[in-house]
């Protein structure tokens, strides 16, 4: 396997990696914040439920995302 091929399989493990995931988790988010006003608009309290769990799942989500990132620190897979 490539050197190129090899760093570009190791993507998720690094900080660029990690910034993208952060991005599309943090822009689902967008969508469970249409879901829970569309939710409390028609006041369905059992589509609210599942709109916070998913927003919960959201919120932690992007705290291991952002512990992941401290712990990459210096050690990135793409710039060594």
């Amino acid at each position: 396997m490539s050197n190129a091929l090899s760093k570009a399989k190791d993507f998720q493990k690094s900080k660029s990696g990690t910034y993208v995931s952060i991005a599309t988790t943090a822009f689902g988010a967008w969508g469970v914040a249409k879901r829970i006003k569309k939710a409390r608009s028609d006041q369905d309290t059992l589509r609210l439920i599942d709109a916070t769990v998913a927003a919960v799942g959201i919120v932690t989500g992007l705290a291991i995302l952002y512990r992941e990132l401290k712990r990459l620190g210096d050690d990135d897979v793409l710039l060594g």
